[in-house]
Order: C-alpha cells, then sequence, then structure tokens
C-alpha cells in the first residue's frame, strides 16, 4: 500500500508527540503535546515546585494555542491547566474541538 493511498482501510498517520518547554533557575517547565494531522492534542503541563505561582502554566498555554492558530490546527485539550486556562481565555475557543 503507498502512504496516503487508501484501500477501504484507513491510511495511517504520522503521530508527532513533543513538548514546549520554559526554563527558569535552571529548571524546565513543560506541556506535553501530540500531533496528528490537523490536531493539536494537549495532555499534560508539568511546572516544577520552586516555579509555581509564576505564571508559567498560562504561559505555556498561550503559546500552545498561539502556535495552533497559526498553523491552522484544532486543538483538543486534555490537561485541567491548560481547560483552567482556556476557561479565562475565550479568544481561544475557536480552536478546540468539540
Amino acid at each position: 500500500m503507498a502512504w496516503g493511498k487508501s484501500d477501504g482501510k484507513a491510511a495511517p498517520q504520522l503521530v508527532t508527540t513533543g513538548r514546549i518547554e520554559m526554563e527558569r533557575d535552571g529548571e524546565t517547565a513543560y506541556l506535553e503535546y501530540s500531533l496528528s494531522g490537523d490536531v493539536l492534542e494537549l495532555t499534560h503541563t508539568e511546572i516544577p515546585k520552586k516555579l509555581r505561582r509564576m505564571g508559567l502554566a498560562s504561559s505555556l498555554a498561550e503559546t500552545a494555542f498561539n502556535w495552533a492558530r497559526e498553523k491552522k490546527l484544532k486543538v483538543d485539550v486534555i490537561c485541567p491547566s491548560v481547560k483552567d486556562y482556556l476557561a479565562k481565555h475565550p479568544e481561544y475557543a475557536d480552536l478546540v474541538m468539540h
């Protein structure tokens, strides 16, 4: 079967996983994601204890949503931290899968 062609079965899809990172004071905060087709799935935010309450989770979420908008991606929000950010920032609601 050639790449991208279908014989009635679903064609394989490339899935990329990664993280958006921010470093402060030798520690790294990150937001994990996977990208499949035109869907950016935001799965987990991790903020080291000494970096909490600095707004890094919000900065990571904002970066992800801006990247999605720039690349014309739909966003599937799984991470509770990103869901909290989205509730306070309805300007990104149009990107979210319903």
